[in-house]
């Protein structure tokens, strides 16, 4: 009798569509799952090149060498994977202190016809130049190489005002397709002076190849401010790369606990430190209570705990398979990789790879297309390598 209910009849019809529509969902959820495991690559690490001390960037030349820096002040050249022991000579005096030293390198982009490395490092304070006596500040320069010596050596940008502080030099170069150098700046310590257009601390700055002043940059005619200044507000941008296939120029930066920020940096940007911030003082203390402001930029993401980013590169080889596109970004603190899913200007995912690798400086893809990585506590560059 009560089988023939109406009632019961829809009942039952109820619980099957809904046991249907259950199942279909388990069903679609599980085939999501599945392709994103199968997204992911098997990686092997291969170890490039050994005995270096404090390696800090490297950069790729035409006949297949590298060229490596040593932080304490050393320019390095490894020949068919072994460390040359002859240094090059005739680098200017490095200030190595703190995190200062010798930083990056890279070759112009027209580097097989005019022969130019570009190299930044932290110069100490020159007689007659503005700022603290014993200080130091960021400085860029280029050269050529022959035989194991530099040669036409040229200082072309120095930031200033010299400081005594020793931390936050910032110093990544980065060529644009348009002739442009961008170099970027630490705030040294000295966290109000990245809002200052007087100073070049906590700033990416835009030069002409030869350190040549761009008449269309932002503050070119504001009166009193640094006419190289590019954008302004950063902490300590340790990593700035160009994605060459948008024309978008990356940078990420380390900020206090909870703080580091991957940014798209734009022209005449305010990126806010420290008048806001995700994260607090290394003593738990209050930097801001604000973490956006009307004017200020909002970084694409933050890291939260810190991961202390060094080094990134965009993806552009087929070596990996779906990852074409995609960033890599390097951890000094927790000695790993995060690969972040990107599509256009947005980070979809992210994910750690190769856990315990060591101590990040540096991300490079190589001319074979795979992905070169410095570490600075073992001394070494290793290749990554996806398992056939």
């Amino acid at each position: 009798m009560k089988q023939n209910n109406p009632i019961y009849s829809r009942f039952f019809t109820i619980i099957g569509v809904l046991t249907f529509l259950i199942s279909t969902l388990l069903l679609l959820s599980s085939k999501k799952i599945t392709k994103e495991n199968n997204s992911k690559i098997e990686l092997s690490v291969e170890t490039v090149v050994t005995g270096l001390t404090m390696p800090w960037a490297t950069a790729f030349l035409p006949n297949g060498d590298m060229l490596v820096t040593e932080r304490a002040g050393k320019l390095r050249l490894v020949k068919d994977g072994k460390l040359d022991p002859i240094e090059i000579a005739g680098l200017p005096k490095v200030f190595y202190r703190g995190q200062g030293g010798l930083l990056d390198v890279v070759l112009h982009p027209d580097y097989a016809k005019n022969g130019w490395i570009y190299l930044s490092y932290s110069s100490p304070k020159a007689e007659g130049e503005e700022g603290e006596d014993n200080g130091a500040n960021t400085a860029l320069m280029r050269a050529k190489l022959k035989d194991h010596a530099l040669t036409d050596v040229q200082v072309i940008f120095k930031a200033l005002p010299n400081v005594k502080s020793t931390p936050h030099f910032g110093g990544r170069i980065v060529f644009d397709k348009k002739g442009y150098v961008f170099l970027s700046l630490g705030e040294r310590g000295r966290q109000d002076a990245s809002q200052e257009l007087s100073k070049d601390q906590g700033k990416v700055v835009r030069l002409h190849e030869d350190g040549k002043i761009p008449t269309d940059n932002p503050f070119v005619k504001t009166l009193g401010a640094k006419p190289e200044i590019w954008s302004y507000g950063h902490r300590n941008p340790q990593g700035m790369v160009m994605n060459h296939s948008t024309g978008v120029l990356w940078e990420h930066e380390h900020g206090p606990q909870g703080g580091d920020e991957l940014n798209i940096v734009e022209k005449g940007k305010n990126y806010g430190w420290p008048l806001i911030t995700f994260g607090i003082g290394y003593d738990n203390s209050i930097i801001s209570k604000d973490t956006a402001r009307v004017g200020l930029e909002q970084p694409v993401i933050y890291w939260k705990p810190s991961i202390a980013p060094c080094g990134m590169d965009f993806i552009t080889s087929d070596k990996y398979k779906g990852w074409k596109g995609d960033l890599l970004v390097g951890s000094l603190k927790f000695n790993y990789l995060q690969h972040l899913v990107m599509k256009g200007n947005k980070v979809l995912r992210r994910e750690i790879i190769l856990e315990q690798i060591g101590r990040v400086r540096d991300i490079r893809q190589g001319p074979d297309g795979y992905i070169y990585v410095v570490l600075e506590n073992s001394g070494s560059i290793v290749r990554i390598l996806p398992k056939s």
